[in-house]
């Protein structure tokens, strides 16, 4: 029988609402559409600066060759939406800390989710493992946000082997490119052969890879004998020694991170590497300020 989920959420959505308290009040064209931009936001014209204005919109080159402060107008367009993509195969079902990879990942949807309902966006959620095992469609309001939390709850979803494949499949035929995409995942049954599916995406939608990781995930420990570990997706054991391998392990995982990041960064999309023993929120605060910045 499968276990209840370890969720607590209330601590991390205070956290974080307190930070994007500033973001959500500045919703309609200001910072927090510069968070979540999506690739739907079209420059219109320029217009004077007003008091009223956030200041992120000031075109300095344009106000310096009309001698007077201009601000960036942007078209109207659709609701903001947020698509979450959250990987929950055998590999998330894994923890050496208080939570396994996929309790903390679905706090992390969790804290989002809510941030971006209040502000009056919608949110959707796709769960995934070697098939699709979940589709959540974006929608808005209280439901929409116990929806998700339901979804991401319930220990029958999670399980099975990993295809990135068949999941961004299902996301170019029925996401709306003026989307936001969120990847959650450990990334870890990611391929090269998948590489062109995620240029696809990243092509089409705003896209953020989030891999989420256990600190056993990145090295053995040093104080054990021989240990038997198990691949998550063909049950297959293997018993080691780890004080013997643990330098090229840790080195083929490091090599094994990078490698996945530049797959996303190399693609221009946003990338956060997190770990199951430190909270989330200020990796994902400082992801909120780049990514102010680079829409400015």
């Amino acid at each position: 029988m499968k276990r209840k989920l370890n969720i607590d959420i209330v601590p991390s959505i205070k956290k974080l609402q307190i930070v994007t308290k500033g973001l959500i009040k500045t919703k309609g064209m200001g910072s927090y559409k510069s968070v979540f931009r999506g690739k739907g936001l079209d420059f219109s014209e320029y217009r004077p600066y007003d008091n009223n204005d956030d200041a992120s919109l000031i075109d300095w080159k344009a106000s310096m060759r009309t001698n007077q402060i201009l601000i960036r107008q942007y078209e109207e367009e659709r609701d903001l939406s947020v698509f979450f993509v959250v990987d929950c195969s055998s590999g998330m079902v894994f923890g050496s800390t208080d939570k396994l990879k996929n309790e903390y990942a679905a706090e992390l949807v969790i804290s989002l989710a809510f941030t971006i309902l209040d502000a009056g966006d919608s949110v959707g959620l796709v769960m995934f493992n070697d098939k699709v095992v979940k589709k959540v469609y974006p929608g808005k309001g209280r439901g929409q946000f116990y929806s998700i939390i339901k979804a991401l709850s319930d220990p029958d979803n999670y399980g099975g082997g990993f295809d990135f494949d068949n999941v961004t499949d299902l996301i170019l035929r029925y996401v709306k490119p003026s989307s936001v995409l969120i990847f959650l995942s450990d990334f870890v049954g990611l391929k090269e052969s998948s590489l062109e599916k995620l240029k696809l995406v990243t092509n089409k939608y705003d896209t953020v890879g989030v891999m989420v990781r256990d600190p056993r995930d990145k090295t053995l420990p040093e104080d054990a004998g021989q240990v038997v570990i198990e691949d998550p997706y063909s049950n297959k054991s293997l018993l080691i020694e780890p004080k013997l391998i643990k330098e090229v392990y840790e080195e083929e995982i490091k090599k094994q991170e990078r490698w996945i990041k530049d797959s996303f960064m190399i693609n221009k999309s946003d990338f956060l590497s997190l770990t199951t023993d430190k909270s989330f929120v200020k990796p994902v605060i400082g992801l909120f300020m780049e990514r102010t910045i680079k829409w400015r």
